[in-house]
């Protein structure tokens, strides 16, 4: 009966860190989803954020800045599930390795590198649903999708494309992910130092200012390969069925060609904006999760 009881225990402590981290990226996606749909349209060549925010509760009301959320919350439920849960596992293998003592600080970069990686393959289909809903108003009426929900999203494009392009445009989705994770995981635990031990701040006051720092680096090393993302994912065939890019490399090229290397940085303070609290948030929600785990037993 001993080992019965002990089983359940086992399998919760191994999901736990991917439960925790899905529930508190969600939750974190529900505050943050209206920047990121200003954001994905001002990529898209919507004007800046005010003329965005304006035509947008103009013509469309402000359900609009919450569509694709179900998108949004099933990458949550997918990328971060992956991406926060793989990256406890690896630290915690890492430090075991390391005879219990405390990781280098390029040795958390690769951990994050990996996790990055992981949880892009995983929420890539969940992701390109997200966009495509965000980006759907932009198009003319004639080449609209017009998805309902998330899923709806996942089976269209399965059925119209096949089952392969729920990851068209993974390569970009992986690279981004590994340098978003790389800068906010390296920065963060730098200025966490810095806060804590060089100016002698206190903990929600470091809390803050480091995953503050740590939003705009994730912010500033994944933006280029969110704009790639983006193009590749939204793209449209014309006429003769050519696509405008023949892939992310493609993109980069013409997009480098044509706007210069500050093209890629277009609406970075949007995103900047719109990392930063997730960033924040997602921490403040897995530490409240955690608190909560805690006085129940869990």
């Amino acid at each position: 009966m001993a080992e019965e009881k002990k089983a359940p225990a086992g399998v919760w402590h191994t999901i736990k860190p991917f439960v925790n981290g899905g529930c508190s990226g969600m939750l974190a996606t529900c505050v943050i989803q209206p920047i990121d749909m200003i954001k994905v349209r001002i990529q898209l060549g919507q004007g800046t954020a005010g003329t965005v925010t304006r035509t947008m509760l103009r013509e469309e009301g402000v359900g609009a800045f919450y569509k694709g959320l179900s998108a949004g919350l099933l990458r949550q439920a997918t990328y971060t599930t992956a991406r926060l849960g793989s990256f406890k596992i690896l630290t915690a293998k890492a430090i075991e390795a390391n005879d219990g003592k405390p990781l280098p600080l390029y040795q958390k970069a690769l951990c994050g590198l990996t996790a990055g990686a992981i949880g892009a393959c995983v929420g890539s289909p969940a992701d390109l649903a997200l966009i495509r809903m965000q980006a759907d108003a932009t198009l003319p009426l004639a080449q609209r999708r017009n998805y309902t929900n998330a899923f709806h999203a996942l089976y269209r494009i399965t059925a119209d494309e096949g089952i392969l392009a729920l990851w068209k445009g993974a390569g970009p989705t992986v690279v981004r992910a590994m340098a978003l994770n790389m800068g906010m995981l390296a920065s963060y635990d730098q200025s966490v130092e810095f806060f804590k031990d060089n100016l002698g701040m206190g903990e929600a006051a470091t809390v803050l200012g480091a995953s503050s720092v740590s939003g705009f680096f994730a912010a500033a090393c994944s933006l280029p390969f969110d704009y790639v993302k983006t193009q590749i994912q939204k793209m449209q065939p014309d006429a003769e069925g050519k696509y405008p890019y023949s892939g992310s490399l493609d993109c980069a090229m013409k997009t480098l060609k044509s706007g210069g290397p500050f093209k890629f940085y277009t609406g970075f303070p949007v995103y900047c904006v719109r990392i930063a609290p997730h960033v924040m948030m997602t921490w403040i929600f897995l530490n409240q999760i955690q608190k909560l785990q805690k006085k129940v037993g869990l």
